[in-house]
């Protein structure tokens, strides 16, 4: 038999923990229901493979559906507190779930397959196997088909776990379920928060045709006035026409693929520098506030906001920045870019007979309604404050899944 022990443990534990294989430790293994999907009847949930999230495995309940069966001859899909669902064909093949009382009555579909852990093992336990390298590996070399990758019940049955006390597996389970739950909170709040902004960028900018918006600070009452970009720019200038290279340590290049698609945050994990002479270079060097757009190809209408956090930023040539006049609030404009005005008005400037693009001369053309620089400034401080929010929970929400990584690799035996 084949003993071993993992890197990280807790102190009260030293034995030598058993090779097991999953069929060993289960009383069954079976396959889901064959039935169709059906709307949601407000009772009986009907998970499919798709109904996993990717990352967080947990089953998404935004768009619900029942079993398209007599459910009274289907008692055995039920599923029961600690059942772990494989998925078992297809691209998402290997794919884990365990189920949880709070997610309501389930059924689960054909191409699932599901594992009843016995009572003598911990299922969170046995679960969290499945989210490690070594899992990983046994799914890509048993997977292989010459078809599409598939792996069967008597395939999942074989995969070997290393299994300590019952004890030292529900503190192990028991940790890993509290992270995994403070990744949720941080997830929801930033998604909450994200959903919260998107109702604030609808409702405190004027709708096409009103002068107002829904929603304003008390105390602001006049009529904004319709501006173009390039009235509220001192200059639209293209970037630098150099390729990256190395960072040096100081001169940051940014270029479209270093703006986030989701935060538009100037991504600084892959840093490069501008391979040219930067003595000549000033004028493409960023300024707190100046804004960019990119000008072509499939992220066209992408913008960002420099803030001096970001160091010595230079920016590259397919890239537009404009430069806000003082009388003006750089983070209120830029929000602007956020919303559903600008996308379409980027979705018609775009259009061209080859890839989509946007030169300077279209940017400045897009209209902003705009309030005077008081209520500017009470805007843009209200959504920088919201934007500051989403990241803090995002970080820390990326930093605890990068903990669990890190103690996936280290608390189980490789």
């Amino acid at each position: 038999m084949n003993y071993r022990k993992p890197k990280i443990r807790f102190p009260e534990f030293n034995d030598d923990w058993e090779q097991r294989k999953l069929g060993e430790l289960s009383s069954s293994f079976e396959y889901g229901l064959n039935a169709a999907a059906k709307e949601y009847d407000g009772e009986n949930k009907y998970i499919r493979i798709t109904d996993i999230d990717d990352e967080s495995h947990a089953f998404k309940q935004d768009d619900l559906t029942s079993p398209d069966t007599d459910l009274s001859v289907a008692d055995n899909y039920k599923l029961s507190e600690g059942d772990i669902l494989f998925a078992r064909t297809g691209a998402s093949v290997g794919k884990s779930y365990i189920y949880k009382v709070s997610d309501g009555l389930v059924y689960y579909a054909g191409f699932l397959i599901r594992a009843r852990i016995k009572e003598e093992n911990n299922p969170e336990f046995v679960y969290q196997n499945t989210l490690t390298n070594n899992y990983e590996k046994f799914i890509q070399v048993t997977s292989m088909r010459s078809g599409q990758p598939g792996v069967n019940a008597q395939e999942y049955s074989q995969f070997e776990i290393m299994i300590p006390s019952k004890a030292e597996q529900d503190k192990i389970a028991y940790c890993f379920r509290n992270l995994d739950n403070l990744i949720t909170l941080h997830q929801r709040k930033c998604d909450h928060l994200k959903e919260l902004k998107k109702g604030l960028l609808q409702k405190m900018f004027p709708k096409t045709g009103s002068s107002v918006p829904e929603i304003r600070f008390p105390g602001f009452t006049d009529a904004w006035e319709q501006r173009k970009l390039g009235e509220l720019s001192s200059s639209f200038e293209y970037g630098l026409n150099a390729a990256a290279k190395e960072y040096d340590g100081e001169n940051k290049y940014i270029r479209i693929t270093d703006i986030d698609d989701e935060s538009h945050e100037f991504k600084q994990d892959d840093l490069t520098s501008p391979d040219t002479d930067l003595s000549v270079a000033d004028n493409y060097k960023l300024s707190e506030g100046d804004i960019l757009f990119a000008r072509t190809g499939a992220s066209v209408g992408k913008s960002y906001i420099y803030k001096a956090s970001d160091g010595l930023v230079y920016y590259a040539g397919f890239l537009i920045r404009a430069r806000i006049k003082e009388e003006n609030n750089p983070e209120f404009v830029y929000q602007n870019t956020l919303t559903n005005n600008y996308e379409k008005f980027i979705q018609v400037t775009s259009m061209r007979s080859g890839q989509p693009g946007v030169n300077a001369q279209e940017y400045s053309q897009f209209e902003i309604m705009i309030p005077s620089k008081a209520e500017q400034d009470k805007i843009a401080y209200c959504f920088r404050n919201l934007d500051n929010l989403i990241t803090l929970h995002q970080r820390k929400c990326d930093e605890l899944k990068e903990v669990k990584k890190y103690m996936l690799q280290n608390m189980f035996p490789n």
